[in-house]
Protein backbone atom coordinates (compact mmCIF):
# COMPACT_ATOMS: atom_id res chain seq x y z
CA UNK A 1 0.00 0.00 0.00
CA UNK A 2 1.32 3.46 -0.90
CA UNK A 3 1.86 6.13 1.73
CA UNK A 4 -0.89 8.24 0.18
CA UNK A 5 -3.37 5.37 0.40
CA UNK A 6 -2.41 4.76 4.01
CA UNK A 7 -3.05 8.40 4.90
CA UNK A 8 -6.48 8.30 3.26
CA UNK A 9 -7.28 5.00 5.00
CA UNK A 10 -6.32 6.52 8.36
CA UNK A 11 -8.65 9.47 7.83
CA UNK A 12 -11.66 7.86 6.17
CA UNK A 13 -11.79 4.43 7.83
CA UNK A 14 -13.64 5.83 10.90
CA UNK A 15 -16.26 7.24 8.49
CA UNK A 16 -16.68 3.80 6.94
CA UNK A 17 -16.88 2.38 10.46
CA UNK A 18 -19.75 4.76 11.25
CA UNK A 19 -21.69 3.42 8.27
CA UNK A 20 -21.03 -0.18 9.28
CA UNK A 21 -22.14 0.52 12.86
CA UNK A 22 -25.39 2.04 11.58
CA UNK A 23 -26.08 -0.97 9.35
CA UNK A 24 -25.40 -3.41 12.20
CA UNK A 25 -27.64 -1.63 14.69
CA UNK A 26 -30.05 -4.55 15.01
CA UNK A 27 -27.22 -6.91 16.05
CA UNK A 28 -25.57 -5.24 19.09
CA UNK A 29 -22.84 -7.82 19.68
CA UNK A 30 -21.72 -7.76 16.06
CA UNK A 31 -22.00 -3.96 15.94
CA UNK A 32 -19.81 -3.52 19.01
CA UNK A 33 -17.26 -6.06 17.78
CA UNK A 34 -17.11 -4.27 14.44
CA UNK A 35 -16.52 -0.95 16.22
CA UNK A 36 -13.61 -2.30 18.25
CA UNK A 37 -12.12 -3.98 15.18
CA UNK A 38 -12.44 -0.70 13.26
CA UNK A 39 -10.65 1.21 16.02
CA UNK A 40 -7.81 -1.30 15.92
CA UNK A 41 -7.60 -0.98 12.13
CA UNK A 42 -7.51 2.82 12.31
CA UNK A 43 -4.69 2.79 14.85
CA UNK A 44 -2.77 0.30 12.70
CA UNK A 45 -3.18 2.60 9.69
CA UNK A 46 -2.03 5.67 11.65
CA UNK A 47 0.92 3.72 13.01
CA UNK A 48 1.71 2.65 9.44
CA UNK A 49 1.82 6.31 8.40
CA UNK A 50 4.16 7.06 11.32
CA UNK A 51 6.52 4.28 10.21
CA UNK A 52 6.63 5.72 6.67
CA UNK A 53 7.95 9.09 7.83
CA UNK A 54 11.40 9.92 6.51
CA UNK A 55 13.21 13.05 7.77
CA UNK A 56 13.07 15.79 5.17
CA UNK A 57 10.72 13.82 2.89
CA UNK A 58 7.22 15.34 2.46
CA UNK A 59 4.34 12.92 2.95
CA UNK A 60 0.84 13.92 1.93
CA UNK A 61 -2.03 13.77 -0.53
CA UNK A 62 -4.29 16.44 -2.06
CA UNK A 63 -7.80 15.36 -3.10
CA UNK A 64 -9.34 18.39 -4.83
CA UNK A 65 -8.99 22.17 -4.98
CA UNK A 66 -11.40 24.14 -2.80
CA UNK A 67 -10.32 27.67 -3.74
CA UNK A 68 -7.44 28.77 -5.97
CA UNK A 69 -4.20 27.49 -4.49
CA UNK A 70 -5.88 25.71 -1.56
CA UNK A 71 -6.67 22.00 -1.82
CA UNK A 72 -8.64 19.71 0.46
CA UNK A 73 -5.77 17.49 1.44
CA UNK A 74 -3.65 15.95 4.12
CA UNK A 75 0.03 16.09 5.01
CA UNK A 76 2.11 14.67 7.81
CA UNK A 77 4.13 16.69 10.32
CA UNK A 78 5.17 15.89 13.91
CA UNK A 79 2.44 17.70 15.86
CA UNK A 80 -0.31 16.19 13.73
CA UNK A 81 1.27 12.76 13.88
CA UNK A 82 1.35 12.87 17.69
CA UNK A 83 -2.29 14.00 17.87
CA UNK A 84 -3.39 11.29 15.42
CA UNK A 85 -1.59 8.57 17.37
CA UNK A 86 -3.18 9.73 20.63
CA UNK A 87 -6.68 10.02 19.15
CA UNK A 88 -6.60 6.69 17.32
CA UNK A 89 -4.91 4.83 20.17
CA UNK A 90 -7.29 6.07 22.83
CA UNK A 91 -10.26 5.37 20.55
CA UNK A 92 -9.58 1.66 21.02
CA UNK A 93 -9.82 1.88 24.80
CA UNK A 94 -12.71 4.34 24.70
CA UNK A 95 -14.66 1.99 22.40
CA UNK A 96 -14.20 -0.92 24.80
CA UNK A 97 -15.05 1.28 27.78
CA UNK A 98 -18.13 2.70 26.05
CA UNK A 99 -19.52 -0.79 25.45
CA UNK A 100 -19.22 -1.64 29.15
CA UNK A 101 -20.58 1.74 30.26
CA UNK A 102 -23.51 1.98 27.84
CA UNK A 103 -24.65 -1.56 28.63
CA UNK A 104 -23.98 -1.26 32.35
CA UNK A 105 -25.89 2.02 32.59
CA UNK A 106 -28.71 0.78 30.34
CA UNK A 107 -28.32 3.68 27.89
CA UNK A 108 -30.66 3.85 24.88
CA UNK A 109 -29.85 4.68 21.24
CA UNK A 110 -26.46 3.01 21.38
CA UNK A 111 -26.16 2.60 17.60
CA UNK A 112 -26.57 6.33 17.03
CA UNK A 113 -24.12 6.99 19.83
CA UNK A 114 -21.38 4.75 18.43
CA UNK A 115 -21.90 5.97 14.84
CA UNK A 116 -21.55 9.64 15.85
CA UNK A 117 -18.54 8.70 17.96
CA UNK A 118 -16.85 7.22 14.88
CA UNK A 119 -17.61 10.31 12.79
CA UNK A 120 -15.99 12.42 15.51
CA UNK A 121 -12.84 10.30 15.31
CA UNK A 122 -12.83 10.75 11.51
CA UNK A 123 -12.90 14.51 12.02
CA UNK A 124 -10.18 14.40 14.71
CA UNK A 125 -7.73 12.41 12.58
CA UNK A 126 -8.57 14.59 9.59
CA UNK A 127 -7.76 17.66 11.67
CA UNK A 128 -4.48 16.09 12.75
CA UNK A 129 -3.41 15.46 9.16
CA UNK A 130 -4.87 18.64 7.57
CA UNK A 131 -2.61 20.13 4.94
CA UNK A 132 -3.91 23.67 5.39
CA UNK A 133 -6.15 25.80 7.57
CA UNK A 134 -9.17 25.50 5.28
CA UNK A 135 -9.15 21.70 5.38
CA UNK A 136 -8.74 21.89 9.14
CA UNK A 137 -11.64 24.36 9.45
CA UNK A 138 -14.03 22.12 7.51
CA UNK A 139 -13.20 19.11 9.67
CA UNK A 140 -13.25 21.26 12.82
CA UNK A 141 -16.90 22.04 12.04
CA UNK A 142 -17.65 18.39 11.29
CA UNK A 143 -16.29 17.56 14.75
CA UNK A 144 -18.61 20.10 16.39
CA UNK A 145 -21.67 18.85 14.51
CA UNK A 146 -20.96 15.15 15.01
CA UNK A 147 -20.53 15.52 18.77
CA UNK A 148 -23.74 17.53 19.25
CA UNK A 149 -25.94 14.36 19.26
CA UNK A 150 -23.53 12.81 21.76
CA UNK A 151 -23.91 15.69 24.19
CA UNK A 152 -27.72 15.63 23.76
CA UNK A 153 -27.77 11.82 23.94
CA UNK A 154 -29.94 11.43 27.06
CA UNK A 155 -32.71 13.50 25.49
CA UNK A 156 -33.62 15.30 28.71
CA UNK A 157 -34.25 19.04 28.81
CA UNK A 158 -30.97 19.47 30.67
CA UNK A 159 -29.12 17.49 27.98
CA UNK A 160 -30.74 19.47 25.17
CA UNK A 161 -29.93 22.76 26.86
CA UNK A 162 -26.32 21.71 27.44
CA UNK A 163 -26.02 20.62 23.80
CA UNK A 164 -27.39 23.96 22.57
CA UNK A 165 -24.81 25.85 24.62
CA UNK A 166 -22.12 23.45 23.39
CA UNK A 167 -22.93 23.93 19.72
CA UNK A 168 -23.76 27.62 20.01
CA UNK A 169 -20.41 28.56 21.54
CA UNK A 170 -18.35 26.36 19.21
CA UNK A 171 -20.08 27.44 16.00
CA UNK A 172 -20.35 31.05 17.13
CA UNK A 173 -16.62 31.37 17.79
CA UNK A 174 -15.51 29.49 14.69
CA UNK A 175 -17.82 31.28 12.24
CA UNK A 176 -17.75 34.67 13.95
CA UNK A 177 -14.01 34.89 14.71
CA UNK A 178 -11.96 32.08 13.18
CA UNK A 179 -13.42 32.24 9.66
CA UNK A 180 -12.91 36.03 9.27
CA UNK A 181 -9.31 35.61 10.49
CA UNK A 182 -8.75 32.96 7.83
CA UNK A 183 -10.26 35.13 5.08
CA UNK A 184 -8.06 38.10 5.99
CA UNK A 185 -4.98 35.88 6.20
CA UNK A 186 -5.69 34.45 2.75
CA UNK A 187 -6.26 37.92 1.31
CA UNK A 188 -2.95 39.21 2.71
CA UNK A 189 -0.72 36.19 2.16
CA UNK A 190 -2.41 34.32 -0.68
CA UNK A 191 -2.24 31.06 1.25
CA UNK A 192 -3.57 29.10 4.21
CA UNK A 193 -0.96 26.36 3.94
CA UNK A 194 0.84 25.21 7.06
CA UNK A 195 4.46 26.26 6.51
CA UNK A 196 7.33 25.81 9.02
CA UNK A 197 8.20 29.28 10.30
CA UNK A 198 4.81 30.70 9.33
CA UNK A 199 3.41 32.60 6.35
CA UNK A 200 2.89 36.09 7.82
CA UNK A 201 6.42 37.40 8.41
CA UNK A 202 6.80 39.14 5.04
CA UNK A 203 3.13 39.81 4.22
CA UNK A 204 1.33 41.01 7.34
CA UNK A 205 2.20 44.05 9.45
CA UNK A 206 2.49 43.54 13.18
CA UNK A 207 -0.57 45.64 14.02
CA UNK A 208 -2.73 43.58 11.69
CA UNK A 209 -1.05 40.39 12.85
CA UNK A 210 -1.83 41.20 16.47
CA UNK A 211 -5.54 41.55 15.70
CA UNK A 212 -5.50 38.37 13.62
CA UNK A 213 -3.92 36.48 16.51
CA UNK A 214 -6.79 37.49 18.81
CA UNK A 215 -9.35 36.39 16.21
CA UNK A 216 -7.60 33.08 15.62
CA UNK A 217 -7.06 32.11 19.26
CA UNK A 218 -10.48 33.12 20.56
CA UNK A 219 -12.06 31.75 17.39
CA UNK A 220 -10.72 28.32 18.33
CA UNK A 221 -13.46 27.88 20.91
CA UNK A 222 -12.53 24.25 21.54
CA UNK A 223 -9.44 25.52 23.39
CA UNK A 224 -11.91 26.77 26.05
CA UNK A 225 -10.20 30.05 26.93
CA UNK A 226 -12.37 32.23 29.14
CA UNK A 227 -14.91 33.67 28.41
CA UNK A 228 -15.58 31.03 25.70
CA UNK A 229 -15.36 28.04 28.03
CA UNK A 230 -18.97 27.50 29.09
CA UNK A 231 -19.61 24.87 26.42
CA UNK A 232 -17.30 22.42 28.18
CA UNK A 233 -19.00 22.25 31.62
CA UNK A 234 -22.38 22.35 29.84
CA UNK A 235 -21.45 19.21 27.91
CA UNK A 236 -21.02 17.23 31.14
CA UNK A 237 -24.70 16.18 30.90
CA UNK A 238 -23.52 13.62 28.33
CA UNK A 239 -22.64 10.00 29.19
CA UNK A 240 -19.12 9.55 30.56
CA UNK A 241 -17.67 8.03 27.34
CA UNK A 242 -18.60 11.32 25.66
CA UNK A 243 -16.83 13.22 28.43
CA UNK A 244 -13.75 11.09 27.73
CA UNK A 245 -14.09 11.89 24.02
CA UNK A 246 -14.48 15.62 24.71
CA UNK A 247 -11.66 15.91 27.24
CA UNK A 248 -9.02 13.46 26.07
CA UNK A 249 -9.51 11.89 22.65
CA UNK A 250 -10.87 14.47 20.25
CA UNK A 251 -12.61 17.76 20.93
CA UNK A 252 -10.52 19.79 23.37
CA UNK A 253 -7.33 18.26 21.99
CA UNK A 254 -8.42 19.36 18.50
CA UNK A 255 -8.77 22.87 19.94
CA UNK A 256 -5.36 23.18 21.55
CA UNK A 257 -3.76 21.30 18.66
CA UNK A 258 -5.20 23.93 16.31
CA UNK A 259 -3.81 26.70 18.54
CA UNK A 260 -0.37 25.13 18.26
CA UNK A 261 -0.66 24.63 14.49
CA UNK A 262 -1.72 28.25 13.97
CA UNK A 263 1.06 29.53 16.24
CA UNK A 264 3.86 27.47 14.69
CA UNK A 265 2.79 27.08 11.06
CA UNK A 266 0.76 30.23 10.24
CA UNK A 267 2.30 32.90 12.48
CA UNK A 268 5.69 31.37 13.27
CA UNK A 269 7.25 31.77 16.71
CA UNK A 270 9.61 34.60 15.71
CA UNK A 271 6.75 36.68 14.28
CA UNK A 272 4.47 35.73 17.18
CA UNK A 273 7.06 36.95 19.70
CA UNK A 274 6.79 40.51 18.37
CA UNK A 275 2.98 40.82 18.65
CA UNK A 276 1.52 42.73 21.59
CA UNK A 277 -1.56 40.50 21.56
CA UNK A 278 0.50 37.42 22.41
CA UNK A 279 1.05 38.93 25.87
CA UNK A 280 -2.66 39.68 26.14
CA UNK A 281 -3.62 36.10 25.30
CA UNK A 282 -0.92 34.82 27.64
CA UNK A 283 -2.53 36.82 30.44
CA UNK A 284 -5.98 35.47 29.57
CA UNK A 285 -4.60 31.92 29.53
CA UNK A 286 -2.95 32.44 32.93
CA UNK A 287 -6.22 33.82 34.34
CA UNK A 288 -8.14 30.86 32.88
CA UNK A 289 -5.67 28.41 34.44
CA UNK A 290 -6.15 29.83 37.91
CA UNK A 291 -9.82 30.83 37.76
CA UNK A 292 -10.95 27.47 36.41
CA UNK A 293 -8.93 25.72 39.11
CA UNK A 294 -10.64 27.80 41.80
CA UNK A 295 -14.05 26.95 40.34
CA UNK A 296 -13.08 23.25 40.22
CA UNK A 297 -12.12 23.46 43.88
CA UNK A 298 -15.70 24.43 44.78
CA UNK A 299 -17.49 21.88 42.60
CA UNK A 300 -18.92 18.94 44.53
CA UNK A 301 -19.97 16.93 41.48
CA UNK A 302 -17.03 14.82 40.31
CA UNK A 303 -17.56 15.28 36.56
CA UNK A 304 -18.09 19.03 36.98
CA UNK A 305 -14.83 19.27 38.93
CA UNK A 306 -13.01 17.35 36.21
CA UNK A 307 -14.57 19.57 33.53
CA UNK A 308 -13.19 22.76 35.07
CA UNK A 309 -9.88 20.97 35.57
CA UNK A 310 -9.79 20.46 31.81
CA UNK A 311 -10.51 24.15 31.18
CA UNK A 312 -7.49 24.95 33.34
CA UNK A 313 -5.19 22.35 31.79
CA UNK A 314 -5.96 23.43 28.22
CA UNK A 315 -4.66 26.88 29.06
CA UNK A 316 -1.26 25.37 29.85
CA UNK A 317 -1.02 24.52 26.15
CA UNK A 318 -2.29 27.91 24.95
CA UNK A 319 0.07 29.73 27.30
CA UNK A 320 2.94 27.55 26.08
CA UNK A 321 2.19 28.53 22.49
CA UNK A 322 2.03 32.25 23.34
CA UNK A 323 5.42 32.14 25.08
CA UNK A 324 6.83 31.88 21.53
CA UNK A 325 9.65 29.68 22.79
CA UNK A 326 10.66 26.44 21.12
CA UNK A 327 10.94 24.64 24.46
CA UNK A 328 7.50 25.88 25.53
CA UNK A 329 5.94 24.85 22.20
CA UNK A 330 7.46 21.39 22.62
CA UNK A 331 6.08 21.31 26.17
CA UNK A 332 2.64 22.21 24.83
CA UNK A 333 2.82 19.36 22.33
CA UNK A 334 3.88 16.98 25.08
CA UNK A 335 1.04 18.19 27.32
CA UNK A 336 -1.49 17.13 24.66
CA UNK A 337 -0.25 13.56 25.16
CA UNK A 338 0.29 13.63 28.93
CA UNK A 339 -3.01 15.31 29.76
CA UNK A 340 -4.89 12.96 27.42
CA UNK A 341 -3.84 9.87 29.36
CA UNK A 342 -4.28 11.44 32.78
CA UNK A 343 -7.67 13.00 32.12
CA UNK A 344 -9.19 10.07 30.24
CA UNK A 345 -8.25 7.90 33.23
CA UNK A 346 -10.08 10.28 35.58
CA UNK A 347 -13.22 10.30 33.46
CA UNK A 348 -13.14 6.54 32.99
CA UNK A 349 -12.99 6.21 36.77
CA UNK A 350 -15.85 8.67 37.26
CA UNK A 351 -17.96 6.63 34.85
CA UNK A 352 -17.02 3.35 36.53
CA UNK A 353 -18.06 4.78 39.90
CA UNK A 354 -21.42 5.80 38.44
CA UNK A 355 -22.03 2.41 36.79
CA UNK A 356 -20.98 0.34 39.83
CA UNK A 357 -22.05 2.52 42.77
CA UNK A 358 -24.36 5.17 41.21
CA UNK A 359 -22.37 7.90 42.92
CA UNK A 360 -21.64 11.27 41.33
CA UNK A 361 -20.85 13.58 44.27
CA UNK A 362 -17.43 13.79 45.89
CA UNK A 363 -18.82 13.48 49.43
CA UNK A 364 -20.29 10.14 48.35
CA UNK A 365 -16.80 8.74 47.73
CA UNK A 366 -16.16 8.07 51.45
CA UNK A 367 -14.84 4.54 51.88
CA UNK A 368 -15.29 3.69 48.21
CA UNK A 369 -11.66 2.58 47.93
CA UNK A 370 -12.51 -0.51 49.99
CA UNK A 371 -15.06 -1.79 47.47
CA UNK A 372 -13.51 -0.32 44.27
CA UNK A 373 -9.73 -0.34 44.98
CA UNK A 374 -8.62 -0.73 41.34
CA UNK A 375 -10.78 2.15 40.16
CA UNK A 376 -9.71 4.48 42.94
CA UNK A 377 -6.01 3.62 42.58
CA UNK A 378 -6.29 4.33 38.85
CA UNK A 379 -7.94 7.64 39.75
CA UNK A 380 -4.95 8.41 41.98
CA UNK A 381 -2.51 7.74 39.12
CA UNK A 382 -4.53 9.88 36.71
CA UNK A 383 -4.69 12.69 39.26
CA UNK A 384 -0.94 12.57 39.94
CA UNK A 385 -0.24 12.72 36.20
CA UNK A 386 -2.42 15.82 35.76
CA UNK A 387 -0.75 17.33 38.84
CA UNK A 388 2.68 16.59 37.33
CA UNK A 389 4.09 14.37 40.07
CA UNK A 390 6.77 11.74 39.38
CA UNK A 391 6.78 9.04 38.16
CA UNK A 392 3.90 10.17 35.91
CA UNK A 393 4.15 11.63 32.43
CA UNK A 394 2.60 14.99 33.33
CA UNK A 395 5.83 15.98 35.08
CA UNK A 396 7.76 16.33 31.83
CA UNK A 397 5.29 18.48 29.92
CA UNK A 398 4.99 20.91 32.84
CA UNK A 399 8.79 20.90 33.20
CA UNK A 400 9.24 21.94 29.56
CA UNK A 401 6.54 24.60 29.84
CA UNK A 402 8.31 26.16 32.82
CA UNK A 403 11.67 25.94 31.04
CA UNK A 404 10.03 27.72 28.12
CA UNK A 405 8.84 30.49 30.44
CA UNK A 406 12.43 30.91 31.64
CA UNK A 407 13.73 30.99 28.05
CA UNK A 408 11.11 33.57 27.04
CA UNK A 409 11.87 35.75 30.06
CA UNK A 410 8.41 35.43 31.63
CA UNK A 411 9.29 34.59 35.21
CA UNK A 412 5.77 35.49 36.38
CA UNK A 413 4.37 32.60 34.34
CA UNK A 414 6.54 30.14 36.28
CA UNK A 415 4.67 31.26 39.37
CA UNK A 416 1.36 30.79 37.56
CA UNK A 417 2.30 27.23 36.58
CA UNK A 418 3.36 26.43 40.16
CA UNK A 419 0.25 27.97 41.75
CA UNK A 420 -1.98 26.12 39.31
CA UNK A 421 -0.21 22.87 40.21
CA UNK A 422 -0.90 23.47 43.91
CA UNK A 423 -4.56 24.00 43.06
CA UNK A 424 -4.48 20.75 41.05
CA UNK A 425 -3.47 18.98 44.25
CA UNK A 426 -6.24 20.69 46.21
CA UNK A 427 -9.09 19.60 43.93
CA UNK A 428 -7.89 16.25 42.56
CA UNK A 429 -6.66 14.44 45.67
CA UNK A 430 -9.66 14.83 48.03
CA UNK A 431 -11.76 12.17 46.23
CA UNK A 432 -8.91 9.68 46.67
CA UNK A 433 -8.33 10.64 50.30
CA UNK A 434 -12.04 10.25 51.06
CA UNK A 435 -12.18 6.92 49.23
CA UNK A 436 -9.24 5.31 51.02
CA UNK A 437 -8.99 7.04 54.40
CA UNK A 438 -12.61 7.68 55.45
CA UNK A 439 -15.10 4.99 56.44
CA UNK A 440 -18.23 4.40 54.35
CA UNK A 441 -21.23 6.38 55.63
CA UNK A 442 -23.88 4.56 57.59
CA UNK A 443 -26.52 3.00 55.41
CA UNK A 444 -24.17 2.43 52.45
CA UNK A 445 -25.66 -0.40 50.35
CA UNK A 446 -23.87 -3.72 50.57
CA UNK A 447 -22.48 -5.41 47.49
CA UNK A 448 -20.81 -2.45 45.75
CA UNK A 449 -17.95 -3.79 43.67
CA UNK A 450 -15.82 -2.87 40.66
CA UNK A 451 -17.48 -1.88 37.38
CA UNK A 452 -17.73 -4.41 34.52
CA UNK A 453 -14.44 -5.57 32.99
CA UNK A 454 -15.12 -3.56 29.82
CA UNK A 455 -14.90 -0.47 32.05
CA UNK A 456 -12.19 -1.69 34.39
CA UNK A 457 -9.63 -2.83 31.81
CA UNK A 458 -9.49 0.46 29.83
CA UNK A 459 -9.14 2.63 32.93
CA UNK A 460 -6.37 0.37 34.23
CA UNK A 461 -4.51 0.55 30.91
CA UNK A 462 -4.76 4.33 30.61
CA UNK A 463 -3.52 4.68 34.20
CA UNK A 464 -0.55 2.45 33.38
CA UNK A 465 -0.05 4.51 30.23
CA UNK A 466 0.25 7.66 32.34
CA UNK A 467 3.05 5.95 34.26
CA UNK A 468 4.74 4.63 31.12
CA UNK A 469 4.83 8.14 29.62
CA UNK A 470 7.18 9.20 32.40
CA UNK A 471 9.79 6.80 31.00
CA UNK A 472 9.22 7.37 27.26
CA UNK A 473 8.84 11.15 27.35
CA UNK A 474 12.22 11.82 25.74
CA UNK A 475 11.43 10.12 22.39
CA UNK A 476 8.13 12.02 22.27
CA UNK A 477 9.95 15.25 22.99
CA UNK A 478 12.57 14.51 20.34
CA UNK A 479 9.95 13.75 17.70
CA UNK A 480 7.99 16.95 18.38
CA UNK A 481 11.24 18.93 18.36
CA UNK A 482 11.82 18.02 14.70
CA UNK A 483 9.35 20.76 13.71
CA UNK A 484 12.16 23.14 14.65
CA UNK A 485 14.83 21.23 12.78
CA UNK A 486 15.85 18.84 15.53
CA UNK A 487 15.34 20.52 18.87
CA UNK A 488 14.95 23.68 20.81
CA UNK A 489 17.47 26.48 20.68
Amino acid sequence: MTSESLILLSVFLPLIAALGIALLGSRPDLRDSFMVASSLAVFAAVLGVFLRIEPGEPLGVALFEIIPGIAFGFSIEPLGMVFALVASGLWILTSIYAIGYMRGAGEKHQTRFFACFSIAIFAAIGIAFSQNMLTLFILYEVLSLSTYPLVAHKGTEEAKRGARIYLGVLLGTSIGLLLPAMLVTYALTGTLEFVPGGVMQDSVGQSTGAVLLVLFIFGIGKAALMPFHRWLPSAMVAPTPVSALLHAVAVVKAGVFTVLKVSVYLFGLDYLDGLWSSDLIMAVAAFTMLAASLVALHKTNLKARLAYSTVSQLSYIVLGAMLASQIAAIGSGMHIVMHAFGKITLFFCAGAIYVAAHKTEIHEMDGLGRSMPITMFAFLLGALSVIGAPPLGGLWSKWHLMLGAVEAGHALMIGVFLLSTLLNIAYLLPPVVRAFLLPPPEGTPKGIHEAPLFCLIPLSLTALGAVALFFVANPIRGFIATIFGGGPS
